[in-house]
């Protein structure tokens, strides 16, 4: 019964070749295929040069042509502007839960206040809109397994909703838009600059942090996305001390807008403030809040400057000496004080003046005493 000798090296050598041709194989993958990213990116990099003024125009065009109107929101009846930072505040913690691209968020704002300059709006429907277009930017740009779900953001909303009126709420804003849903974010605009003028991260981060700061206010509701980019990295790099580089004459509706942006700073959201104070993100809230407190202590300072300390006498005196003539000493008079004695001539004073006061001590019967 040999052939019933149970040998477990047996299977143990045979498989150490199939296992090290299998591991040789994997490897040779794994290399084709960095070596295809390489060639790939290479490639990318040479194409990006080529065509990148054709990308820039085309993006030029594009932030024109899907730029809300802010004057369009003004007519809404029901929705208004403060309710605004609410609706913001719940996009936000909705874009962090879900963990969705930076221009997500952006593309989201974009999509709302274009609906809303086309379509008017109930206001126990406006959180529904904000919510279908989170749900559009992310099945346009993000990524699959991060799009949220309709009962997750019903969960979010309270059961305020049906699940069916995301899904209309969700075509309707498509129809209305007429299905244009790309758009260049302000996101891609700073990431452009930041880069062509070499920002390290800290910079990019408080300028993410003052960009989503302007989501919060009408004024930059019809800013185009590249002016607005370019003021916040200006303005992040004046915050954190950097040196600013001169890349020409700036427009005058960029400097209002650098100018505006920077007047929207002392009290930012309390939900975005938490958002960027990670480190993550260079805890760029706290640092633009302690840049925006020694601005206002300087403020004070300037505006109320302290007084300067009275100078006083180095020479002491005895408050029981007798002042002696000759030695600055004030005489001590009884009695009325002498008046001053008027110099002749047409330019001093006035003779009638003089009449008038003599005669007022005659007839008050005052007595003046004049001592030597």
């Amino acid at each position: 019964m040999a052939y019933s000798h149970h040998d477990d090296s047996f299977f143990i050598e045979s498989d150490e070749p199939n296992f090290e041709r299998m591991n040789a194989r994997h490897a040779a993958k794994m290399a084709a295929r960095q070596r295809q990213d390489i060639i790939g990116s290479e490639l990318s990099r040479l194409a990006g040069e080529e065509y990148l003024e054709d990308i820039l125009q085309h993006m030029a065009n594009m932030e024109e042509e899907t730029l809300a109107d802010a004057n369009l929101i003004d007519m809404q009846r029901e929705v208004q502007w403060f309710m605004r930072p609410y609706l913001i505040d719940f996009i936000i913690e909705a874009h962090a839960a879900f963990t969705l691209l930076p221009e997500t968020l952006f593309l989201t704002i974009n999509l709302l206040d274009r609906y809303c300059s086309k379509r008017v709006v109930y206001k126990h429907h406006y959180q529904l809109v904000g919510c279908a277009a989170l749900l559009i930017a992310a099945k346009y740009g993000d990524k699959k397994d991060r799009v949220p779900q309709i009962t997750e953001l019903n969960n979010m909303c309270c059961g305020l909703y049906d699940s069916g009126m995301f899904t209309q709420m969700e075509m309707h804003v498509l129809n209305t838009l007429e299905w244009a849903i790309g758009h260049p974010t302000v996101d891609f605009f700073t990431q452009l600059m930041a880069a062509e003028e070499r920002d390290d991260a800290e910079v990019e981060h408080m300028a993410a942090y003052l960009c989503e700061i302007a989501l919060y206010h009408r004024d930059f509701v019809s800013t185009k996305p590249s002016m607005m980019a370019r003021a916040s990295l200006a303005l992040a790099r004046a915050i954190l001390g950097r040196p600013e580089v001169n890349d020409g004459e700036w427009a005058h509706t960029e400097n209002v807008t650098l100018l505006t942006l920077s007047q929207h700073l002392s009290q930012p959201s309390p939900t975005l403030a938490r958002k960027y104070a990670t480190p993550e993100l260079s805890r760029v809230s706290q640092k633009l809040s302690d840049f925006m407190a020694e601005q206002a202590a300087l403020a004070r300072r300037v505006a109320d400057p302290p007084t300067p300390p009275m100078e006083m006498s180095t020479k002491p005196s005895h408050i029981y000496s007798t002042p002696q003539k000759g030695h600055g000493g004030a005489p001590c008079y009884q009695g009325y004080l002498t008046p001053p004695i008027t110099p002749d001539g047409v330019h001093f004073g006035n003779g009638q003046n003089i009449a008038y006061s003599m005669d007022r001590q005659k007839i008050n019967g005052t007595r003046v005493s004049y001592r030597t």
